[in-house]
C-alpha cells in the first residue's frame, strides 16, 4: 500500500478525535465544544506552521495566508510569543 493510502485527511482526523472527546465525556454533557476544537487546532496549527519556517514570522504569516501583526496577536495570545 502506498503512502498516500496510509494518509487520513484532517476532517477524519478531528472527526476520531470528537468521537473520542464524547466517549471520554461518558454522561457528561459538552460545554463550548466548536470553540474549543476551533482553539485547539489553531495552536496546533501555529506550533507547526512556526516550527516549520524556525521562527521566522514573515514567512509563517505568509504560509498561513495572514498578516504579520496578526500572527503576532495569536501567537501571544497562545503564549507562543517566541
Amino acid at each position: 500500500m502506498s503512502n498516500q493510502n496510509l494518509r487520513t485527511s484532517l476532517r477524519d482526523c478531528v472527526r476520531q478525535e470528537v468521537e473520542q472527546y464524547f466517549t471520554d465525556l461518558g454522561d457528561q454533557p459538552a460545554v463550548d465544544l466548536y470553540q474549543r476544537v476551533l482553539e485547539e487546532a489553531e495552536r496546533a496549527v501555529l506550533e507547526k506552521v512556526m516550527e516549520h519556517c524556525h521562527g521566522h514570522r514573515g514567512l509563517a504569516a505568509q504560509c498561513l495566508g495572514i498578516n504579520r501583526n496578526t500572527l503576532r496577536k495569536k501567537l501571544q495570545h497562545y503564549g507562543l510569543d517566541i
